[in-house]
């Protein structure tokens, strides 16, 4: 779940087994819950209109949106989640930054760390990698028919959006960190489609691994992936299409 071309990834993940979607309805679900927690009401949380802008766009079924707003009264009032990043490098020297939500910091940590180190990686300090990328914000949106570049370009604009970058079947708006709740809603409001919209983090410059390196790296992914407290990972990896796991 990362970067570049993370529409994609999200797409390819419909079409897999029930347990990897359950899972990323999971996480998502538990990010809701955590940025309801104090504020269950979107219109007055941007942090929580953001989250469930990113459940949408990943085709989270409304149902599990409002339960997940119900856990932060519920079953999480007794649980302190905490947002945790940890950075590290994968096998071939790959640059490695996790998101986490845990209530739990020594599990956590001792999951990563294990997980890194049995795939050719280590984990590092912070800011290690993290100064290769630029956290900024992504809204991918659906090239409809009758959509032209020009149009999402000027609406972008307008809403306060640095850059949109025209991709297969989709363009992809990017925002300052700061400009991405309003640039989300000025868009949602003129009936663009979202296939993503989230915070995200784009490495400056990419590499390719190959071989036994790429083959642990993959297998890196999909074990952070499986983890329940691991959100999200970013990665400078140019994968082969058919491999975008993350």
């Amino acid at each position: 779940m990362s970067g570049h071309s993370k529409w994609h990834n999200i797409q390819a993940k419909k079409g897999k087994a029930d347990a990897a979607r359950g899972r990323l309805f999971t996480k998502i679900g538990r990010e809701i819950a955590v940025a309801a927690k104090g504020n269950p009401n979107p219109s007055t949380n941007s942090k929580l209109a953001d989250v469930i802008a990113k459940a949408k766009a990943a085709n989270m079924p409304n149902d599990n949106i409002e339960r997940s707003i119900k856990k932060a009264a519920g079953e999480m009032g007794d649980k302190d989640y905490k947002e945790l990043t940890y950075e590290g490098y994968g096998a071939g020297g790959a640059a490695v930054i996790i998101s986490t939500l845990t209530d739990n910091n020594n599990r956590t940590a001792g999951d990563v760390r294990a997980i890194m180190s049995k795939c050719g990686g280590s984990l590092g300090t912070t800011g290690s990698v993290s100064y290769m990328f630029d956290n900024k914000g992504l809204i991918v949106v659906e090239a409809k028919p009758g959509l032209t570049e020009d149009e999402v370009t000027e609406l972008a604009i307008e809403a306060g959006a640095d850059d949109v970058v025209p991709v297969e079947d989709a363009f992809e708006v990017y925002t300052s960190v700061g400009a991405f709740s309003e640039a989300r809603k000025y868009l949602e409001e003129k009936g663009l489609t979202f296939l993503q919209a989230e915070l995200t983090m784009i490495p400056q410059n990419k590499i390719t691994l190959e071989g036994e390196k790429l083959e642990l790296f993959l297998k890196m992914l999909d074990k952070l992936e499986e983890n329940d407290d691991v959100q999200d990972v970013y990665h400078n990896v140019d994968l082969p299409e058919d491999d975008e796991e993350e």
